[in-house]
């Protein structure tokens, strides 16, 4: 059949689906309602709570939580009798909301992420239901958009990226959640004249660019600055890139949409320099924001090539297909682009959004993988549009067999990684048992297994000239692989890594003293300190066991010192490092590789008093 011939047939069954659907129009979003749920309630919300907080980051988050509500201060955020700058305060506000009236649980401390991905999702949905044109030249059909938005939306929430930071409790999700919305809001209003009458088209515009600013605002609350330097800089580029800046500049409500984003981010702002002044400027703005960007911070150094590796492995299963989504574009042709209707631009603007933040962060000094997380959507998009434009187009060009040969070939190298990979996962000296407890769960085999099929599937299609469907085997493989290896191997993970340390807090709770010391030697696991409830000192270096183990010795050994003993907590390889032997300390429980003890402190004795030179 030839290509005119096959398009033909394709409009024409178009065109009998659409006249069938639109009697029945209540259905299609009973669809879609049940299709996102589907797609978020198993990547994110599905055993969200069941494993513990994750250490170093996500505890640090979940007690300045539990600090708000125990000091109820919600303007300065505190973690282990601390300040904490870090972040600003839209993560721990959702956290304590969540915490009253769930529990202080980990469900709670992950509800901002997931809730971030999810309203995500949801916006990307609509926006490719409304503006999912393939190609701009053509006239999208309204099943056209249908699966414009059905393909998108998965891709946009089905990627391991996303997946990982929407079940985590720490404010990078809720910044993606932000930001993206920020930017669909904008697009919104930026095609709103090809669709709407001009006064119905000139309230709509104006609400969806106050939807940006407001967005904007609680992004800004969720992760700082950055909330609006990117949709800025996105946006400049995609108007100068159109030569329509002018007309940006003209139609946005500049005065209403700054009053609306300073309303948002200035009362917290004022109210925390107000009770901490300098140390909060200094740390959160200098620290946190221009030094992040300007210089290398808590050793976060990464090569200029370290987002080129770390966004294909985040955007996996799909990454074979990023390149082609964005050449299809043809972005070396402006004049292109510029002579069609804005309605059609979505795709553009996900590509400028894609390379903008891409951009950003590579030429940013400190470099850490979560930073990249707000350009997933945009590569979702771009990725559901190619699929959705298959479906219609199902060409084979040599670009798109390259792309489902590297897709199958991804997939068979997954499946031998996996099938290897209990031979390097012994190294790690927290869980020495982990690649033993893999193996013998059988999660590996079936990963492997899986991604096996998968490529099988996938290269039988392309024998019967059926590529167009690669997505839905890839999908639903990759659902699978969630369900049978990643969440069991988080739970895993758990097991060995964070369960000891649970119990040995449940631990600490029972034998603590009052006001007695609880020392970290060797090293630093903030989840202690939300599990416990309590204060803990950490010594991470073992030189400086000694000064820091004698300055509190002496506290403890003054006549008036409430209590005579400390707890310390440790590997025992690290505590000898630290000059601690097994005979200075009561063992009282063991965990996994970590020992809880008491160390018992002697009084001081007083000295005695200089004899009197009066013999009377």
């Amino acid at each position: 059949m030839t290509k005119g011939g096959m398009n033909s047939n394709f409009d024409r069954l178009s065109a009998h689906l659409n006249r069938y659907l639109n009697k029945r129009v209540p259905w299609l979003w009973v669809g879609a309602v049940l299709w996102l749920t589907t797609l978020t309630g198993i990547s994110l919300w599905l055993h969200l709570g069941s494993t513990g907080l994750v250490d170093e980051t996500e505890p640090l988050f979940a007690e300045a939580a539990r600090q708000m509500l125990v000091r109820g201060d919600w303007v300065t955020p505190y973690f282990n009798e601390a300040t904490r700058f870090d972040k600003p305060p839209l993560v721990y506000w959702i956290m304590v909301i969540a915490y009253q009236v769930m529990g202080v649980n980990e469900w709670a401390v992950r509800f901002p992420s997931a809730l971030a991905a999810t309203g995500l999702t949801i916006a990307g949905f609509l926006t490719l239901r409304q503006f999912g044109v393939t190609r701009p030249i053509d006239a999208a059909t309204p099943a056209q958009l249908r699966l414009s938005a059905w393909i998108g939306s998965a891709l946009i929430v089905l990627n391991l990226q996303t997946i990982a930071w929407g079940r985590i409790g720490v404010s990078d999700m809720l910044l993606s959640g932000c930001l993206g919305g920020a930017l669909l809001a904008f697009f919104w209003g930026y095609a709103a004249g090809d669709l709407e009458p001009s006064v119905t088209r000139q309230n709509r515009q104006k609400l969806w660019y106050l939807a940006f600013w407001g967005l904007c605002g609680l992004a800004v609350l969720a992760k700082g600055p950055v909330g609006i330097v990117l949709p800025g800089l996105i946006i400049a580029a995609f108007g100068l890139y159109l030569g329509n800046w002018r007309s940006l500049l003209q139609e946005m409500p500049w005065l209403s949409g700054i009053l609306l984003f300073l309303a948002i981010i200035l009362p917290w702002h004022i109210l925390v320099i107000i009770a901490n002044g300098e140390a909060y400027i200094e740390s959160f703005f200098g620290y946190h924001n221009v030094e992040r960007f300007t210089r290398v911070v808590n050793n976060h150094w990464a090569p200029i090539w370290f987002y080129f590796a770390i966004v294909p492995i985040s955007f996996f299963p799909w990454t074979a297909y990023l390149p082609i989504a964005i050449s299809r574009l043809r972005f070396w042709q402006p004049q292109r682009w510029r002579n069609q209707a804005r309605s059609t631009h979505l795709g553009l603007f996900a590509l400028i959004w894609f390379a903008v933040i891409f951009g950003f962060f590579t030429i940013a000094a400190t470099k850490l993988p979560s930073y990249t997380i707000p350009l997933l959507p945009a590569a979702g998009i771009l990725v559901g549009l190619f699929w959705s434009d298959q479906l219609r187009y199902p060409v084979q060009s040599g670009a798109v067999r390259w792309s489902h040969a590297a897709s199958i070939g991804l997939a068979v190298l997954l499946a031998g990684a996996l099938w290897l990979s209990p031979r390097w996962l012994g190294n790690e000296p927290e869980m020495p048992q982990l690649a033993e407890v893999i193996q013998q769960s059988g999660i590996i085999h079936w990963g492997a297994a899986l991604w096996l099929l998968v490529a099988g599937c996938e290269l039988v299609l392309l024998l019967r000239r059926q590529g167009q469907w690669i997505w839905s085997v890839r999908l639903l493989g990759f659902v699978g692989f969630l369900l049978m290896t990643l969440l069991p191997a988080m739970t895993i993970l758990d097991t060995q890594r964070q369960l000891p340390l649970r119990q040995l807090a449940a631990t600490i709770e029972q034998v603590h003293q009052p006001n007695e010391p609880i020392v970290m030697i060797g090293y630093r696991k903030p989840s202690l300190v939300f599990y416990t409830h309590r204060p803990i000192l950490y010594i991470a270096a073992p030189g400086d066991v000694p000064e820091q183990m004698q300055k509190l010795t002496r506290r403890l050994s003054r006549p008036r010192s409430p209590v005579r003993s400390l707890l310390i907590l440790g590997r025992p390889v690290k505590l000898r490092e630290a000059g601690i032997q097994p005979d200075q300390y009561e063992t009282i429980a063991a965990a996994g590789v970590h020992r809880l003890g008491r160390m018992t402190v002697q009084p001081r004795r007083k000295s005695p008093s200089a004899p009197s030179s009066n013999p009377n």
